[in-house]
């Protein structure tokens, strides 16, 4: 079901979405960002990565200037053109998380690493990121980001611990994520939806793209949505798969991506 590209805004994910969860290739989604800057459209990438990592990849994706989502809702960078420059963070920061998450961690003998416990070789070797883009991981502001190393129970009683404090766990492609309980994907696309309209004067028809458990709430708050094949045994639990909003991929990455804008846009 193509939709008009007038006044339309894509909010996208990175990795397993826009980037292929192994390499971090993006080229296969390279026509459709050559014609959506040409037509206008802003892409603008919603992800767990640090605003660092993330204005890196805009420079390398040709979507420098445009907004972002980072740390999964916890950072908001607004456009450049606007008078509201200065990124914005929602909720608890970095540093007053850690402490938070030790005394639990200590409390309840959780077994987990976090990105804090590890140097820049560290997360390299987890991620296959190069030892630049593995330093910009690590400057988190907003969000802690873990690899779970206990059982699935205890996992949901580290969750309960959590929300005790006013915080919450939500599962990526790869990692853990944990942040301020009222950090949201979803409130931050409504937050820049609204800055649109206010702004530029637009009506905006939203198209999102994600693979990961973490992108349902960006899925559920757009009109139109791509959930692209990914590696979570779990995948994507939608609110309204209805498939004249939602189309499943048969590819995975970017070259799913491609194929989810093929089916709404071409």
């Amino acid at each position: 079901m193509p939709i008009a590209q007038d006044s339309l805004l894509i909010f996208s994910d990175l990795d397993g979405s826009l980037l292929d969860i192994h390499t971090y290739e993006w080229q296969p989604a390279k026509p459709w960002l050559d014609k959506l800057r040409e037509l206008q459209v802003p892409v603008i990438l919603a992800s767990s990565k640090t605003a660092g990592e993330i204005a890196d990849i805009q420079q390398e994706l040709g979507l420098e200037g445009l907004p972002f989502i980072a740390e999964n809702g916890a950072v908001i960078q607004p456009d450049v053109r606007w008078e509201l420059t200065q990124r914005l963070f929602r909720g608890m920061l970095h540093k007053d998380l850690l402490p938070i998450i030790e005394d639990i961690r200590l409390q309840g003998g959780y077994k987990f690493t976090t990105f804090d416990d590890v140097d820049e070789q560290v997360i390299s070797e987890w991620t296959g990121l190069n030892r630049n883009r593995a330093s910009l991981a690590r400057r988190q502001e907003a969000s802690v980001t873990l690899i779970w190393r206990d059982s699935d129970e205890k996992m949901a009683h580290f969750e309960e611990a959590l929300a005790l404090r006013g915080l919450k766990c939500l599962q990526g492609a790869r990692f853990w994520h944990i942040l301020d309980r009222a950090c949201a994907k979803d409130l931050a696309v409504n937050w820049l939806v609204g800055q649109y309209r206010e702004r530029e004067a637009r009506l905006p028809t939203t198209l999102g793209l994600g693979d990961g458990p973490n992108d349902a709430p960006l899925l559920d708050s757009v009109d139109f949505a791509v959930v692209i094949m990914g590696l979570n045994r779990q995948g994507i639990q939608l609110r309204d798969d209805n498939p004249n909003r939602v189309y499943h991929t048969r590819l995975p990455g970017p070259a799913g991506w491609h194929e989810g804008l093929d089916h709404f846009l071409s």
